[in-house]
């Protein structure tokens, strides 16, 4: 008798406090079909959507607790499930948006029990990655909430409002970053009629800022690497200096200032100061999309809003969060995107060498090793 191959099984899990959700039935059905894999879903992973375990039920999932699901899976896959030692088959995959980069002492666990773990947003942006590209995916939503949010708390309007009793004059809008959050929140804010305005440190990003009719703020003596996979990176003490002067003069004029610029694995750049938001007009206001990371604004607080003399200051990382049905439809098909990749790729595939971090507790990324070397 030949040994047949073990069937492969996959668990999806819920994020505490997190209302978006990793795997939709839609993807669900096709993991089931095309894949042919057996599914577990954490039971009412999909109820902040309004999703039963019946609708999963129907795809050929099965609805499981937490416990049977790292009893048995081989892939255990998250949005961003920090292992905390709970009992699991050996050589377990977890796979998730992990942020390990910035939070390396989190891999521990992992390390020690001896797993598996791929991040997916450590992926290389390429064009064949696209698809499974969770950073675009979330940044993009991101970007776009952030403008909606900032006008609701702003109190005036964004666009030039003409009547009978006057002229409001249109508001005006600061982006500092322009990668895809910031180009987004540009397109949004434009789209409502703002002047926009935007910052960032590489020249490339120049053109793309102009194309949405934004004005581009730029600061001489910037500092590019071919190494970054298009992403900032860490810039001269003098570039900073100038950085901040040309950022104060245009802060102090803008009524809306959304802020993006992040460093893979660094704290955020220090990009508003005390004295910048001081400067701004009282009801003007501050998103910082890089909180987490400490923040591109001095006074941000992650996942608080803060009021300093009048500016107030939403620190949050995560504002795809709050439209979770468009995060989901988004997040299920870069999962899925990822598992069909799997299953198809060939030995020393760079999608997987990339968004892999360690196998079965030893790590493989580049990144990792030379942290663990130094």
């Amino acid at each position: 008798m030949t040994n047949q191959p073990k069937p492969i099984l996959v668990g999806f899990l819920k994020t505490p406090g997190d209302s978006r959700v990793c795997i939709l039935p839609k993807e669900t059905k096709r993991i089931v079909s095309e894949l042919k894999w057996t599914v577990l879903i954490e039971s009412g992973i999909g109820d902040s959507l309004g999703i039963s375990d019946a609708e999963y039920e129907e795809t050929g999932a099965s609805a499981a607790s937490r416990e049977e699901i790292f009893a048995s899976a081989m892939y255990v896959i998250s949005l961003d499930h920090v292992y905390k030692e709970e009992e699991i088959q050996e050589g377990t995959h977890f796979i998730g948006i992990f942020n390990p980069l910035f939070y390396r002492n989190r891999l521990v666990s992992y390390e020690k029990n001896k797993l598996t773990v791929s991040s997916l947003d450590l992926l290389p942006r390429t064009t064949l990655a696209q698809s499974m590209d969770v950073l675009s995916s979330m940044a993009s939503l991101a970007g776009y909430r952030a403008v909606i949010k900032a006008a609701a708390l702003f109190n005036g309007i964004l666009p030039m409002f003409t009547t009978a009793a006057g002229t409001i004059t249109p508001a005006k809008v600061l982006i500092l970053g322009a990668g895809v959050a910031g180009l987004q929140a540009i397109a949004t804010a434009r789209r409502l009629g703002a002047v926009v305005e935007a910052f960032d440190v590489r020249a490339a990003a120049g053109e793309e800022v102009r194309s949405l009719g934004a004005t581009f703020v730029e600061v001489e003596g910037h500092q590019e690497s071919e190494s970054a996979g298009g992403y900032a990176v860490e810039q001269s003490e003098e570039y900073k200096a100038k950085q901040k002067e040309l950022i104060h003069k245009h802060i102090s004029s803008a009524d809306i200032v959304i802020s993006t610029a992040n460093i893979p694995g660094r704290k955020a750049p220090l990009l508003i100061e005390n004295r910048s938001v001081e400067a701004m007009k009282e009801g003007s206001i501050i998103i910082d999309l890089a909180a987490e990371q400490g923040g591109n604004c001095a006074l941000s607080k992650n996942n608080e809003t803060v009021t300093h003399k009048g500016v107030t200051i939403v620190g949050n990382s995560n504002l795809s969060a709050e439209i979770p049905a468009a995060a989901s439809k988004l997040l299920s098909n870069n999962f899925f995107s990822f598992l069909k990749h799997m299953t198809k790729a060939q030995e020393n595939d760079p999608l997987i060498e990339g968004s892999q971090i360690m196998f079965e507790g030893n790590y493989t990324h580049p990144r990792f090793i030379e942290t663990q070397t130094n």
